[in-house]
């Protein structure tokens, strides 16, 4: 996919960081495209849903697997604003998922710093896509916490 095709589904994603935030959640949002159309979106809903594992890459797998009628979405890409965590890249592996997009790092809990063969070993992975963006959502997320 071209540089200006990833831009443009992260700003999605970023979308639903901004749904996130704005029902207090932690601003990480996803989508799942495929084949150019957005077949499954998602935000962070663990605190709205009190569920640890409602992370918006588990929302948006659930809406694209839905919608594809099957459980693998090897033709799909997920774009998410920051990098899965290693629950997320699990669920990414056992769904099969071509590609896998992120914006900001996550230093101190994605899934790079764990264990980097999460994902399924014919996934792409592509970092750093908008990651300015991503990564200042979630910290003025949290800066505005601490005030």
């Amino acid at each position: 996919m071209s540089d200006d095709q990833d831009e443009r589904f992260m700003r999605e994603a970023l979308k639903e960081a901004g749904y996130a935030a704005a029902e207090d959640e932690v601003p990480v949002g996803a989508v799942v495209v495929c084949r150019g159309r957005i077949i499954g979106r998602g935000h962070n809903m663990t605190e709205n849903l009190h569920d640890p594992t409602a992370h918006a890459e588990m929302i948006a797998i659930t809406a694209a697997t839905e919608a594809m009628g099957g459980k693998y979405l090897n033709d799909c890409t997920i774009y998410v604003t920051v990098e899965p965590c290693p629950m997320c890249a699990g669920a990414l592996a056992w769904a099969q998922i071509g590609r896998v997009v992120y914006g900001a790092i996550d230093p101190k809990r994605g899934f790079s710093l764990y264990s980097p063969t999460l994902l399924h070993p014919k996934t792409e992975t592509t970092a750093g896509v908008l990651a300015r963006e991503c990564g200042e959502t979630v910290s003025d997320f949290f800066r505005k916490k601490r005030k």
